[in-house]
């Protein structure tokens, strides 16, 4: 089965209806482009890394101005479209990094909360508490859809292969990591990172990722990536500027990978160390 996929490279804004404004002629672009999965980056509604005014921002995803704007868009173009993630309000009160496949009719037809909290301090002085502001998610997904079975991920959850070897146990073909990756840690580590867990896994690997200096302050490394399951780079962003990337999956090249190097039934238990 072939596919073709988009990749959407954002500078997101700090507020969601700017965020859609932002992201809507991209989705626009490819669709033209004849895309039947589109994907979005970490953080796609909303980036602002005040916590005051994140928290006087966030809403849940059924009020979102972006999240009802992307659904609006797959069912007008009849299209998938992966939000990477939404930063959204819990019904509880607590906030979640989410990823939401929506489906060409509009809905919501699964949802991913990441699981891997980045917080850390950084040589260069950043500071990221991610627990701070989110409650981490305790779920791994693999959706099923007509494209093929898509397992969702999240950003830091790429520095995590048991994760990935169990979306791929469970069927996976795409693993998508949406990420705001960091300059330094983009420069040092985003290529390899991903195109070890496509080798590891025998799957597609789509990595659309924000890029840029944002109106938070952040800065992001963009480079959005797919890699297919022999580790081979299909696409690649040559900067951090907003855009679409596109790639033409072969699914075929899955089952492939995975009878050249069987490691996902190769595998065994030990004990210790």
């Amino acid at each position: 089965m072939s596919l073709r996929v988009a990749l959407i490279q954002t500078r997101t804004p700090a507020n969601q209806a700017a965020a859609f404004d932002h992201i809507a002629p991209m989705i626009g672009s490819a669709v033209a482009g004849g895309a039947q999965l589109i994907v979005t980056p970490e953080g796609s509604n909303l980036l602002q890394r005040s916590r005051a005014k994140f928290v006087e921002t966030a809403v849940g995803p059924e009020e979102d101005p972006f999240v009802l704007g992307v659904r609006r868009l797959a069912r007008e173009h009849g299209v998938h479209i992966l939000i990477g993630s939404a930063l959204v309000r819990r019904e509880d009160g607590l906030f979640a990094n989410r990823a939401m496949l929506v489906a060409p009719t509009g809905e919501v037809v699964a949802t991913y909360d990441k699981i891997h909290m980045f917080d850390v301090d950084l040589p260069t002085g950043e500071r990221h508490r991610e627990s701070g502001a989110y409650a981490a998610g305790d779920k791994a997904v693999v959706a099923e859809t007509a494209l093929g079975k898509v397992g969702l991920t999240i950003c830091y959850d790429v520095r995590f292969p048991h994760l990935y070897r169990a979306l791929a146990r469970a069927g996976a073909e795409i693993i998508v990591v949406p990420a705001a990756f960091t300059v330094p840690t983009g420069e040092a580590h985003w290529e390899v990172l991903l195109r070890a867990r496509a080798i590891e896994n025998g799957v597609f690997i789509l990595a659309p990722a924000q890029g840029g200096a944002h109106e938070d302050g952040r800065a992001t490394f963009g480079h959005s990536m797919a890699v297919g399951p022999w580790g081979e780079v299909l696409a690649q962003a040559a900067d951090d500027a907003p855009g679409v990337l596109f790639a033409d999956l072969d699914l075929g090249a899955v089952a492939k990978a995975r009878s050249a190097i069987p490691n996902l039934v190769n595998g065994r238990e030990f004990a210790g160390p």
